[in-house]
């Protein structure tokens, strides 16, 4: 029988590459699209408007944004303002929010009024959910316009490919890497270029923005480097502590700074590290989790043996969710990088980007953690978590302990640790959330 696969949010007209969530306005972009080729195959970025109807999320398309010849393979956000990675350049793009007949504002609305720029910008019409309606929609209708701003080259190699954009947390800095293994910073919005150097020998896999401004880059020559400005400040080793891995054998894959519940000074980086090598017996993926400002290892710990394709952490830093080339889908605690939930083959596909909706009761509703995933099959998924509670494990008489688990590996961090879903008669039939290790 195969496996029961998440509900289905939105179907694409075309393969998706890239996810991103506006928290204010309670927004999925999905973009992606067949590139130049003459395929048939569209392009685009589509805003899907995320609101509840009939008891369950549903993710409806407020916009659809045609980006012509090129399809948008990275993405990041800036408020309003949109990083879009599409072959060597990065498009800077903003939309606004709007009522019908409302005119828009900044140069936006000049734009409109004078016809100049009317080619780059659009508006479309759907409904405004009633948040307290429970999925209701307003008979007011609003706009969307998006207006590009900026174009800018960011890779030089032959192959021509931005591979990764990211933004600091003040969005007053933007980060760029691609095939040709160049690390560039802007400034942000008047995107000046203040930084480009060679930060690694081939392609950048994935870039973060950290504390001071410290930069942290994934290549695939092996080395995961944090910079400030163009001086290296480390090289990190995931395997320092095993000396049974050799330092040939994995790759950095992904890298995510993530916050930490009840520390507002703290801060996390996490990193996948891949099998550089298929073998007839695969090894397993790791996942590591790295103070945020010593860059000192703190857990490193396996994720599975099927090969990791994106990361993403949650806005509070309680979880990490990972997508695989397999299309399968994993939800992770932090605190002890356990796994949570497993859904295999969720897509059928490799799984292109995964992100976690905002911690809010409108979008959560009786969920802690809520996770889109977006894969090349052009749909996009729903994963979600119900509330979790802890207890102490001589409170709870249960038949299974955290140190008998096999979700354990053998962790001492969390060994006085149980935890299991409840519904309102009890433990759910998952018990355990090592079932959902087990499968």
């Amino acid at each position: 029988m195969p496996p029961r696969r998440p509900p289905e949010l939105y179907r694409a007209p075309f393969p998706l590459y890239a996810l991103r969530i506006h928290r204010e306005a309670g927004l999925a972009l999905i973009a992606g699209g067949g590139g130049a080729a003459k395929t048939g195959i569209t392009n685009g970025l589509h805003f899907l408007q995320l609101d509840w109807r009939d008891g369950k999320l549903s993710a409806s398309l407020l916009h659809a944004h045609d980006t012509e010849t090129r399809a948008t393979m990275t993405m990041a956000l800036a408020g309003n303002f949109i990083a879009a990675g599409q072959d060597a350049t990065c498009h800077i793009l903003r939309f606004q929010l709007f009522k019908s007949g409302q005119k828009t504002g900044g140069s936006s609305g000049d734009s409109a009024k004078t016809g100049a720029g009317d080619k780059d910008l659009r508006r479309r019409k759907a409904p405004v959910p009633n948040e307290k309606s429970n999925g209701n929609t307003h008979r007011e209708m609003t706009e969307v316009a998006v207006e590009t701003l900026h174009c800018v080259q960011t890779d030089t190699s032959p192959d021509t490919l931005q591979k990764a954009v990211c933004f600091s947390d003040d969005h007053t800095l933007m980060a760029t890497g691609g095939v040709d293994g160049f690390l560039r910073v802007w400034e942000f919005p008047s995107m000046k270029k203040t930084l480009e150097f060679q930060a690694h020998n081939g392609e950048i896999e994935d870039i973060a923005l950290g504390p001071d401004n410290k930069v942290v880059t994934v290549g695939r020559d092996f080395q995961c480097c944090v910079w400030q400005r163009d001086q290296m400040v480390t090289g990190l080793r995931w395997n320092e502590n095993l000396p049974g891995i050799p330092d040939k054998t994995y790759r950095y894959q992904s890298c995510k700074f993530g916050a930490v519940e009840d520390q507002a000074k703290a801060l996390r980086l996490y990193t996948v590290q891949i099998p550089y090598k298929r073998e007839r017996r695969p090894l397993p993926c790791y996942i590591t989790k790295w103070d945020g400002h010593s860059f000192l290892p703190l857990l490193t710990r396996p994720c599975g043996n099927e090969v990791i394709s994106c990361l993403s952490v949650s806005e509070t830093g309680t979880f990490l969710g990972l997508g695989t080339v397999t299309g399968s889908v994993a939800i992770f605690v932090a605190f002890s990088l356990q796994r949570l939930y497993y859904v295999r083959e969720a897509h059928g596909i490799v799984v292109t980007a995964v992100a976690f909706l905002p911690e809010t009761p409108e979008l959560l509703k009786s969920n802690e953690a809520a996770l889109l995933s977006v894969a090349v099959d052009s749909r996009c998924r729903l994963h979600q978590i119900a509330c979790r509670r802890m207890f102490k494990a001589g409170v709870v008489d249960l038949n299974v302990g955290w140190e008998s688990c096999p979700a354990n590996m053998g962790s001492p961090t969390n060994s006085w640790l149980i935890q299991c879903s409840f519904s309102s008669q009890g433990v759910s039939p998952s018990g355990c959330c090592c079932s959902s290790v087990l499968g």
